[in-house]
């Protein structure tokens, strides 16, 4: 009975601490995007084969903002059947592996504008934007839905290993009461398979946008190198210092974005396949609820500060706030005109 009363007052500490992380991360991001795709929406000058990319994205940002208080759960046990273990474990799956092929492609579709700005209208990418889509949305889905295949440990899962073991009695006894087995991510997914997401996937994306980010940079150094030459010759060394200075500050701000959102979920990816490799080792419950809690919201912050940072995604969201305001300041002062009068 003490280790029932110990598990319980366990699973609401862990609750809570889930709850106290990811609900208000979860609630910027999901109001963040809706307003990013509001202002996409209204402006119809944005209504192109890139923004549709971009707007892509949004949403998968959005569906991994609602999924986020749910994504700690899945290194924790609980009594599931075997059916709702695969839905909580497959869908979060799915909607962060979406994200992260979106998070792809619009880095991808940039790369090669800025790789080739006068042949950027006969990319393939923007005459055939529609097979990228589905692309980005149906390999994510196919490759989450390989557990519910028949790609999973079963076996595990049939074993039962919530109720605690302190005699055959007390554990039978548990078994009958809860009448579903012990749900874990073992149970869902094999080794096999978390190698080949985390190795086969998730690595060469994460990759592929830090080499094609560091090229777009390399790119930029390059071609302010060549203007300040050309500026050397009209001596005009305040624009020089002027261009200097902004190159410097977006290098900051990159490398900012990229310590504060994708260092935290390197640190948790791999902490998770050092815990893997330990077959039978114990793992520290709320530091693996704090690092899934901070990796995975700090990749779901970069699609924010990419449509922030861009001022046609913004101002149509600034000048309907600006209306609603003056339409309120309006009827303030009609109202307190109407009282004196």
């Amino acid at each position: 009975m003490a280790v029932e009363m110990r598990n319980v007052s366990g699973n609401n500490v862990e609750a809570q601490l889930i709850y106290a992380i990811t609900l208000p991360v979860s609630c910027a991001i999901i109001l963040i995007n809706l307003l990013i795709i509001l202002g996409i929406i209204c402006n119809r000058q944005l209504h192109n084969s890139q923004n549709y990319f971009f707007l892509s994205l949004l949403v998968a940002d959005l569906c991994t903002g609602v999924a986020l208080p749910f994504i700690p759960w899945m290194g924790l046990n609980r009594p599931l059947s075997f059916s709702s273990c695969l839905l909580v474990h497959i869908f979060p799956n799915f909607l962060f592996l979406a994200f992260l092929f979106n998070l792809v492609l619009v880095h991808y579709e940039r790369y090669r504008s800025i790789m080739s700005p006068l042949k950027r209208g006969q990319l393939w990418l923007h005459r055939r934007f529609v097979l990228p889509l589905l692309a980005v949305w149906m390999l994510p889905l196919l490759f989450a839905l390989l557990p519910a295949f028949g790609w999973n440990n079963k076996a595990i899962h049939d074993r039962n290993e919530c109720c605690p073991i302190t005699n055959s009695t007390a554990h039978s006894n548990c078994i009958a009461l809860s009448g579903e087995r012990c749900c874990t991510y073992r149970s869902v997914f094999p080794n096999a398979f978390i190698y080949l997401e985390v190795y086969g996937l998730l690595a060469p994306a994460i990759l592929s946008i830090a080499a094609m980010t560091c090229r777009v940079l390399w790119i930029t150094r390059e071609q302010l190198r060549h203007i300040q030459r050309l500026q050397r010759a009209v001596a005009n060394r305040k624009c020089r210092r002027r261009m200097e200075m902004r190159y410097a500050c977006c290098v900051a701000a990159v490398s900012l974005a990229f310590l504060t959102c994708w260092v935290p979920y390197i640190v948790y990816t791999h902490v998770g396949m050092e815990f893997l490799l330990r077959q039978g080792g114990k793992s520290n419950r709320t530091g693996h609820i704090v690092l899934s809690c901070v990796g995975i919201g700090g990749t779901a912050v970069v699609p924010l500060f990419l449509g922030l940072a861009n001022r046609e995604y913004t101002d149509p969201v600034k000048k309907l706030f600006c209306r609603l305001w003056h339409r309120h300041g309006q009827s303030v002062q009609m109202d307190t005109s109407l009282r004196f009068s």
